[in-house]
């Protein structure tokens, strides 16, 4: 055989190779797709998985990420809130099957168990992760989120049955409201959640471009959602923040008790209440925010 012949033979042999290979670069590389999510990445680093909370948005988020650099951030923006169509989330749950696609992005994006920082609703959903998905994750930080609201709601102790009632007449009362009063208690909540004045515009305008019908059946859900039997599942490290709202005049010792109760089933877990700051921690006190993430998330 010619060695010219034995080059043209290795050179079509590379070139099917390279051809047969083709087909999956392109699947490996295909776009994770869902109707109930939608996430974009900043950064490089190691791997960190940001949830926002109920008619939010990832601008929660930042002025966190662009004063920790250093990671790759997985902003991720729930359908219905914040001018997202409500692809998936148009009907039923949202929280738990939220919790359930993210957790399949993690998969199949083949992340290697990234920290998980959730706010509010976006804490549910984390917990809802770590206790369903232990693996999935290495560490979790939930951002003033109580793991049943519904005690709050109807009472300590009261039962489901009370709970979904308690539950049910929230939603009504939310779904009579003109668009009139829709939107003077969106500001009214957001001036309640945020007390830095500047940043309250973009919290009302992601609160009013938010599918109303979305936005009270996740609120709902998340009323009657016990997750403290579930607690005992989550084997990863816990950071929880919390705050003591203004509208809640109890001893700070009686409040700090409820919530060391609430988490009490946590094995590993770091409880901290954070002063002077109402619901929006990363808005209200963004230096203490920053630090407790910071001390929080993996090495770089």
């Amino acid at each position: 055989m010619s060695t010219e012949t034995r080059s043209r033979r290795t050179w079509i042999a590379s070139t099917v190779a390279l051809l047969a290979a083709l087909p999956l670069a392109g699947a490996l590389a295909a776009p994770f797709e869902s109707n109930r999510i939608t996430v974009r990445t900043e950064g490089a680093g190691p791997d960190v998985v940001l949830i926002p909370g109920l008619n939010s948005s990832p601008r929660a988020w930042a002025s966190t990420v662009a004063a920790l650099p250093g990671y790759r951030y997985h902003l991720v923006q729930v359908s219905g809130f914040a001018g997202q169509p409500a692809g998936g989330n148009k009907e039923g749950n949202v929280a738990a099957p939220v919790a359930e696609e993210i957790a399949r992005y993690i998969r199949e994006s083949n992340l290697k168990q990234p920290a998980v920082i959730g706010h509010s609703m976006g804490g549910t959903i984390g917990m809802m992760l770590a206790s369903r998905h232990p693996d999935s994750l290495s560490r979790l930080m939930v951002v003033d989120m109580y793991p049943f609201l519904g005690s709050f709601f109807a009472g300590p102790g009261a039962t489901p049955a009370k709970v979904e009632a308690v539950a049910d007449g929230v939603a009504a009362g939310m779904r009579s409201a003109a668009p009139d009063e829709r939107r003077k208690r969106a500001n009214d909540t957001i001036a309640g959640m945020v007390n830095t004045e500047a940043m309250r515009e973009g919290a009302i305008q992601d609160s009013m471009g938010s599918d109303p019908d979305v936005g009270i059946r996740a609120y709902r859900e998340l009323i009657v959602t016990n997750l403290i039997p579930e607690l005992p599942k989550i084997s990863v490290p816990m950071t929880v923040l919390y705050v003591q709202p203004k509208s809640v005049p109890l001893p700070a010792e009686q409040f700090d008790a409820v919530y060391k109760a609430g988490y009490a089933p946590v094995k590993n877990l770091s409880l901290k209440r954070i002063p002077d700051s109402a619901h929006f921690i990363m808005w209200d006190q963004p230096q203490r925010f920053q630090q407790e993430v910071k001390a929080f998330l993996p090495a770089r």
